[in-house]
């Protein structure tokens, strides 16, 4: 009889979320609830309900526009941030999340407590409520594409707009599955509204299955982080975790606890401007003495050149006349001695033309952003190790790799707070073209939940 019914079950999950098997009940979790209330129909019933919801959330939360803005200096950078900060302390307490709540910076916060006797360690999953500046995001028009077939799926037949597997060949790999896309006239916001709606459909699944055993816990949504300010004011001893994850990662099975150090370099070269008719001997150009400071740089440093653990110098942008060049570059690497040493190039390079030019000439603001979270994380691998298993256990191949950029995780780990990466699900990040396989982000869900029940049965 369960062999049958589990075929069953089988068969009507495929045609729903587009996996051949519902991974959140493999064992122990499965047998556990199989043998302790004996659900079928109504187990099945209940799954497609907490998926249903899943995406009704989902489209909610992109609806509220929260992008973020670097040109501020108020926190969080844009009020309307605090727009979704409201409605989903709201739905925390509607869920039963009773110490739910927001703190004057926009920080969303609350606790389910543990159900077992034994010492559990409390455990954070966090999102970040802001979208990102860099397409527009006000008025997000989802499109729902039930099953994929495979070919180009038309965004916007008005701006010629094509999400296609000949661009995008990963798109091949969700054949079969709903995908929620743009309208093509703005960013979608699944990074990170995504992972939101995975932390907040586990929550739902837990509070309504008071059988299902667990430590502490620990919910926690943050604004600015697609402007690296995302923690600035997070009160980590508040928020009470002694390990979390963010939930800010792309496809699935990404597990990441590697990111760059980061460095910020804000370089203003002073010029001479005089009328050119008369500028022999006299004339000092800045924007050509700004060139000569890229022409010092090495090329292959520049991200177009790189990939993987390499790093890179980037000019992120200028604006320059003969008198003065403003111009901002980030430096970036995986390891701490490359990362010294570009900062160590960019001093000498800066240095040299000072010699070369006069005193003064350039200035060079270099600051530290943020630096790799590998080092905080290495002493308590147990929580790496533990999101694999419960992304194993759930049917997922971890694809562990180094983030290419910085996490409100890795600003988290210095504070005190480890804190890895893995994936909600979308692709595409911060462009029209960014789209979510609604069953990624149902895995996020089952690795959320698989993550407590590991701890809790430790």
């Amino acid at each position: 009889q369960r062999t049958k019914w589990t075929w069953n079950w089988k068969k009507r999950w495929a045609g729903l979320s587009g996996l051949s098997t519902p991974a959140f009940l493999a064992p122990p979790i499965s047998v556990k609830l199989f043998e302790q209330v004996g659900w079928k129909e109504k187990f099945i019933f209940r799954r497609e309900k907490l998926m249903s919801s899943l995406v009704d959330r989902f489209l909610r939360y992109v609806k509220i526009d929260t992008q973020s803005d670097p040109e501020s200096t108020t926190f969080p950078s844009t009020e309307k941030q605090k727009d979704l900060a409201k409605v989903l302390v709201e739905e925390l307490k509607q869920l039963g999340v009773k110490d739910a709540e927001m703190d004057k910076y926009g920080y969303v916060t609350g606790t389910i407590p543990s159900n077992v006797k034994n010492k559990v360690p409390a455990i954070g999953f966090l999102a970040h409520m802001d979208t990102s500046p860099s397409s527009p995001g006000k008025n997000v028009n989802p499109q729902i594409i039930d099953s994929y077939d495979g070919k180009d799926i038309v965004l916007n037949s008005k701006l010629n707009l094509v999400l296609s597997p000949t661009e995008f060949p990963i798109l091949k790999d969700y054949v079969g599955q709903m995908l929620i896309t743009t309208d093509g006239t703005t960013l979608l916001g699944a990074d990170d509204k995504a992972g939101i709606a995975a932390i907040m459909s586990a929550v739902e699944w837990v509070m309504q299955h008071p059988e299902f055993k667990h430590g502490d816990f620990k919910i926690g949504f943050t604004p600015d982080e697609e402007v690296g300010r995302g923690v600035d004011f997070f009160d980590v001893k508040k928020f009470g975790a002694e390990f979390a994850y963010t939930l800010d990662g792309a496809e699935l099975g990404q597990l990441e606890y590697e990111n760059f150090n980061a460095a910020s370099a804000h370089v203003i070269v002073h010029g001479k401007q005089v009328h050119p008719g008369t500028a022999k001997g006299f004339m000092k150009n800045s924007q050509l003495i700004a060139f000569e400071l890229q022409r010092m740089l090495p090329e292959v440093e520049r991200p177009e050149f790189t990939e993987k653990r390499e790093g890179f110098i980037h000019l992120d942008h200028m604006t320059g006349t003969v008198e003065t060049t403003d111009m901002v570059y980030i430096i970036r690497d995986h390891d701490k001695a490359k990362f010294e040493h570009k900062k160590a190039l960019m001093t000498e390079a800066c240095a040299f033309l000072n010699t070369r030019f006069g005193a003064g000439t350039v200035e060079l603001d270099l600051t530290d952003s943020y630096f790799n979270m590998k080092e905080k994380i290495e002493p308590v691998m147990h929580i790496v190790d533990n999101a694999r298993k419960a992304m194993l256990a759930a049917g997922i191949t971890p694809k562990e790799g180094a983030v290419r950029g910085g996490t409100d995780g890795s600003r988290l780990s210095y504070m005190g707070l480890p804190c890895p990466n893995f994936f909600a699900g979308a692709l595409n990040f911060h462009s029209r073209f960014e789209y979510v396989p609604v069953p990624s982000m149902q895995k996020a869900v089952d690795v959320i939940l698989k993550i407590l029940e590991i701890y809790a049965h430790l």
